[in-house]
């Protein structure tokens, strides 16, 4: 049985892992018979946003504890992974790709990746294990790959891709129910609600992404 590892941020749009995005992977990648294990750096939340009214709290929240949620319980700490421990890895999006897996939401030129997640996923790469991201995570993939030319996609945000092609990444414009794969860097991206404006939507892109990145682990 394939297995594999999906990288949450925490669990809500505003400050962690798109929740749809991370349901329907789980979901997905369950009907096509591949075990997984979900995953989180143990470290604070960037902030935490009433998701109710979309400002920011006072509030502390740990995302490893927040993305136990998503994961019904069953959580590793990212820093615990190995790639010989999996055949693939996927990020769902969610502000918390962009807020705790990375920096990149602060809007600097120059943002960074957390440690744990691009040791892991750096050890993915080479040893040429298929990385899928959804939505806003393939800004983290940008940062770690972009300098080998990775094609990613975020769907079709002029400014959003003109920031990730600044690390060397190539930015290939997607319909949001469709798929981009770099064949040779075994990378797979989807829009998700980087486009979609209905659930349906982001369900027929993660389910082609899922199925993509399945193809490329076996």
């Amino acid at each position: 049985m394939t297995k594999v590892a999906v990288i949450l941020s925490g669990c809500g749009v505003n400050d962690g892992a798109e929740i749809h995005e991370s349901v329907l992977m789980l979901l997905a990648l369950d009907r096509l018979g591949a075990e997984v294990v979900c995953a989180a750096p143990n470290v604070d939340q960037a902030d935490v946003v009433d998701h109710s009214t979309g400002k920011r709290t006072t509030e502390k929240r740990n995302v490893l504890r927040e993305a136990a949620r998503i994961a019904r319980g069953a959580i590793t700490d990212v820093a615990k992974l190995k790639a010989a421990d999996v055949d693939a890895v996927v990020l769902p999006g969610g502000f918390g790709a962009a807020k705790n897996l990375c920096d990149f939401a602060k809007g600097e030129a120059d943002w960074r990746v957390h440690g744990d997640v691009a040791r892991f996923l750096k050890e993915m790469h080479a040893a040429k294990k298929p990385i899928g991201a959804a939505c806003i995570a393939p800004a983290v993939l940008a940062r770690l790959f972009g300098s080998e030319g990775v094609t990613l996609t975020i769907g079709s945000d002029a400014g959003t891709a003109a920031r990730l092609e600044t690390t060397g990444a190539r930015h290939q414009k997607c319909a949001v129910d469709d798929v981009v794969v770099d064949q040779d860097r075994r990378i797979v991206t989807t829009p998700a609600y980087m486009l979609a404006n209905r659930i349906s939507q982001v369900a027929a892109g993660i389910d082609k992404f899922c199925a993509a990145v399945l193809r490329l682990a076996r």
